[in-house]
């Protein structure tokens, strides 16, 4: 009987090798995402623990300010007053979504651009379900406005690191379109 020996080439080692590399490739881009959201988690720990529920002190007066509000809701208090069941929905939206880009950075199927959006989109979207496990809302605490005629709803860093997020996958949706 004559034993066959599984030839090994360069290309077979190649594939291989490639979800490992893939693995370990977006091990970076889990570790941003966790800086992510320490840097957010320390941000409202301090704004919650050193200003009063709706007090606000202007950076720029007229336009720029840190204040300590609480969103039960989404963005932009999107269903703030539901009765509570939207917690859960939102936790459960916020951990579907960073599983999903999570698996596509893990099989390395995203470009440097799309993996960082996807960093800043797990870490903004954890840090707030972070939140809402906590406190049972999200805590916000910039305020951008113009005067007292108008005000953008107050936002946190998560919220923005999630818009930043959104806005690179739709950059590099037009760099690298779909077929």
């Amino acid at each position: 009987m004559v034993k066959v020996r599984p030839v090994s080439t360069p290309e077979v080692e190649l594939q291989a090798s490639a979800p490992a590399t893939a693995l370990r490739d977006s091990l970076k881009w889990f570790v941003l995402a966790l800086l992510i959201i320490v840097i957010d988690q320390l941000s409202k720990i301090h704004f919650n623990s050193t200003y009063q529920f709706g007090e606000y002190r202007a950076v720029i007066p007229g336009y720029f300010g840190f204040t300590l509000l609480y969103n039960p809701g989404a963005a932009f208090s999107f269903l703030a007053d539901a009765g509570g069941w939207q917690k859960f929905f939102f936790t459960a939206l916020a951990f579907a979504v960073s599983g999903w880009l999570g698996w596509q950075m893990v099989k390395g199927r995203f470009s440097t651009v799309m993996s960082l959006a996807a960093s800043f989109i797990i870490g903004g979207a954890l840090g707030n379900v972070i939140d809402r496990l906590l406190h049972g809302h999200v805590i916000d605490f910039i305020q951008v406005h113009y005067y007292d005629s108008w005000y953008y709803p107050a936002f946190n860093l998560a919220d923005s690191f999630i818009c930043v997020g959104a806005v690179l996958m739709v950059i590099d949706s037009f760099r690298h379109p779909q077929p």
